[in-house]
């Protein structure tokens, strides 16, 4: 009897490995759905791959599962209409963090309404996308301008606005209601690049309920930035986490998946099995580090073959390319490999809307974020959950996520860094068992503090507190 059933459930394995690839196939195919930004770091148009990218397929399942099979910590938000407020509507990372705030509140029974604040006059096929997606899951979309969102943001128990761009919506719509509004806002800031720092943005920071930033890095520089530069103080800030999606972590802890997902992947990149893959995943900018990536691999090839060291064949792969545009900084990129005559060791990958394939191809995230980093960095947490060790650079969240010389290595930011990333490529080449080991470790970091009923328990601390304050401050 027990054969028969091996068998049947062998075959249901095949089915889900064989769907997991089916919706790889898709997402490809779908590629001009992507913009040319994925980090929540960074929330514009211009921003990185890491933090929101790729998790399109991702973050529009994840609603209100946090605890699933048990009482959520949101539970208290249910019947409380909650207004959340987007800067724009894209496939970045500030606004599918935000929508997955708004699945999470529509999981437990809130009334959640959306708001674009910027929107292109012509039709755009994303925003178009993402709005029928949250129209699916019962999140209402308003226009963000008119007495429709006026009399929402007067009567919400709560306002969410995210990224710090978001805060010319206030004056723009609000106008003389602004002070009405204000104790019940929390403000969601995902940016770390100093031009931010506008008091045409921020000047109502102060008054607000309070603040949540991704963390504890990036907190400390919003507080001293905007003491310094603008003279304003931050309101209560509370530094928030992310997690990661149980759909990602479903594939990540399927091994028969990350099989089928590793050998397709390989086979499209022209690489074996045993060869030793070294990736990274951001859209290709200047401030991720690809240059410096490649210099430190291709200076680690060089270590490797003077000291005739035993490694398998090595390759970089770099993930979030624009074939269609090939910006100055890519083409530099593309002239160093052909320079350097290592055309055959570097892959580079389009933008994609999934990065789970990926990551079961690959053997090694690199975070190689520059300046003050990501400020938090949630392809290093997806990483993790595929057992990857990470070599990044020692600055923003990705000090707060990789603990070095356990789940990965660290290196500094700059020129100065490419010496320590290319030797500590070559030790996790060359050492296997250490490899695997930091892998594991990342692994078990990430079922302890980096999943997504972790960030929703986070984000219900905050939000408990914000809806007393807003109440008291009614009341007073």
């Amino acid at each position: 009897m027990g054969k028969p059933a091996n068998a049947w459930m062998g075959m249901q394995k095949k089915k889900w490995s064989l769907m997991v690839l089916a919706l790889f196939s898709l997402s490809t195919a779908m590629v001009f759905f992507m913009r040319t930004a994925f980090d929540s770091c960074n929330a514009n148009t211009s921003s990185s791959f890491e933090e929101g990218r790729d998790r399109a397929s991702e973050v529009v399942h994840s609603a209100g599962r946090a605890g699933s099979g048990g009482p959520s910590p949101l539970d208290f938000m249910k019947s409380k209409l909650v207004l959340l407020v987007s800067h724009e509507l894209s496939l970045s990372g500030g606004p599918l963090l935000l929508m997955e705030l708004a699945f999470l509140l529509r999981g437990v029974g809130a009334e959640v309404v959306w708001i674009t604040n910027q929107k292109p006059e012509e039709a755009d096929e994303v925003i178009y996308s993402l709005e029928n997606k949250m129209l699916d899951r019962g999140v209402q979309v308003f226009p963000a301008k008119g007495q429709k969102a006026i009399d929402t943001a007067l009567k919400a128990d709560l306002v969410v606005l995210n990224t710090a761009v978001a805060g010319k919506w206030l004056d723009a719509v609000l106008k003389e209601n602004v002070p009405r509004v204000l104790p019940k806002v929390l403000w969601w800031i995902h940016e770390m690049r100093g031009h931010y720092f506008k008091v045409e943005y921020v000047k109502h920071l102060p008054f607000v309920a309070g603040a949540m930033i991704d963390s504890h890095t990036t907190a400390e520089y919003w507080k001293n930035r905007t003491r310094e530069r603008l003279g304003i103080k931050m309101p209560d800030t509370y530094v928030v986490h992310l997690g990661n999606s149980k759909e990602l972590m479903e594939v990540a802890e399927d091994s028969v998946s990350r099989r089928v997902l590793r050998e397709h992947v390989r086979e499209s990149l022209g690489v074996r099995n045993e060869d030793l893959l070294f990736a990274i995943i951001n859209s290709v900018s200047r401030g991720k580090g690809q240059d410096l990536f490649l210099r430190s691999f291709h200076e680690s090839l060089q270590i490797i073959k003077e000291k005739k060291l035993q490694v398998p064949s090595m390759h970089a792969v770099v993930v979030g390319s624009d074939m269609s545009k090939q910006t100055k900084f890519e083409t530099e990129l593309r002239n160093f490999v052909i320079e350097k005559k290592i055309q055959d060791r570097v892959h580079f990958v389009n933008k994609t809307l999934t990065v789970a394939p990926y990551l079961a191809a690959i053997d090694v995230l690199v975070q190689n974020s520059q300046a003050r980093g990501e400020c938090f960095g949630r392809i290093t947490i997806e990483a993790m959950a595929f057992q990857l060790p990470v070599l990044g650079t020692a600055a923003g969240g990705t000090m707060e996520i990789v603990l070095n010389g356990t789940t990965g290595l660290l290196h500094p930011v700059g020129k100065e860094g490419t010496t320590s990333l290319k030797n500590n490529i070559v030790k996790l080449a060359t050492h296997v068992e250490r490899r695997l080991t930091m892998g594991k470790k990342g692994y078990e970091r990430v079922k302890e503090r980096f999943l997504e009923p972790h960030m929703a328990q986070r984000i219900a601390l905050v939000l408990r507190e914000v809806l007393q304050k807003a109440k008291s401050r009614t009341n007073s």
